[in-house]
């Protein structure tokens, strides 16, 4: 089954291939600005946060910001492009690969572009700051960005599936993906929150996501129930995903 999927997938790493370089200054350029800015020029008035220079604080989720971005921009974009503007999707439609192989071979191109990208802003990040953290951090945050990535990415496919103009899947990644990145804990713990609201934002699979995913990259904190959070939420877009998929192409 997954042979179709692979199939497009190695069509999509070679389009990316092609314009690697490109694609990478303009992903590190962005959170790189942010760190500056507030990780640098702010990190003397803020201190610690968290019992972490401030930092330190924001470069976790800055990594997975970029990450999970990407992976969402790739899916819905590609998704989009390829539907409405080359009939790519079309063409797929005629050969052997079900629908659901396009849909697994989008998930996998967008959760591919996220990981290489949020690689690339974390080697950047640290190499200009004084901070470091144990290699075996990284396999527990990885717990959390690889099927937060999943998560971002079937939401793309999502998005780039029921819409039909550009302008709306604009709309909707700065009224919708962006303040739940942001609200998140991105810049600031979720204790700063009215007692009231944390319950609210603690639900959020981002929250889970962001903090956890800290937690884990500079103290080697795993949180079972987090990381349990993320992953049922990209288990069940995934599984949206293509049921709204296959009913779109259906139509």
């Amino acid at each position: 089954m997954l042979r179709g999927s692979l199939a497009i997938w190695q069509r999509d790493m070679q389009v990316l291939r092609r314009s690697i370089f490109s694609e990478l200054v303009a992903v590190v350029a962005y959170p790189l600005t942010i760190y500056l800015a507030f990780g640098i020029g702010m990190q003397g008035y803020i201190g610690l946060v968290d019992g972490a220079p401030y930092g330190m604080f924001i470069a976790p989720g800055l990594i997975t910001m970029t990450a999970v971005n990407a992976a969402y921009n790739e899916s819905v974009w590609s998704l989009w492009f390829h539907r409405r503007v080359q009939f790519t999707i079309e063409s797929y439609r005629v050969t052997p690969i079900s629908v659901s192989e396009i849909v697994i071979a989008k998930i996998l191109s967008g959760f591919t572009h996220g990981l290489i990208k949020g690689c690339a802003v974390g080697v950047v990040i640290f190499a200009i700051t004084p901070f470091s953290f144990p290699l075996e951090h990284l396999l527990q945050y990885l717990l959390y960005l690889i099927p937060g990535s999943a998560f971002f990415s079937c939401a793309g496919i999502i998005s780039g599936t029921i819409m039909d103009k550009p302008e709306t899947i604009g709309k909707v990644e700065a009224v919708l993906v962006m303040p739940l990145i942001f609200m998140s804990g991105l810049f600031f713990p979720i204790s700063s929150y009215p007692p009231s609201v944390i319950p609210w934002v603690q639900a959020l699979p981002t929250t889970a996501l962001f903090e956890g995913a800290r937690r884990a990259l500079v103290a080697g904190e795993l949180m079972p129930l987090p990381v349990l959070q993320v992953a049922l939420s990209a288990l069940l877009t995934f599984v949206a995903a293509v049921a709204i998929f296959r009913y779109k192409m259906s139509e």
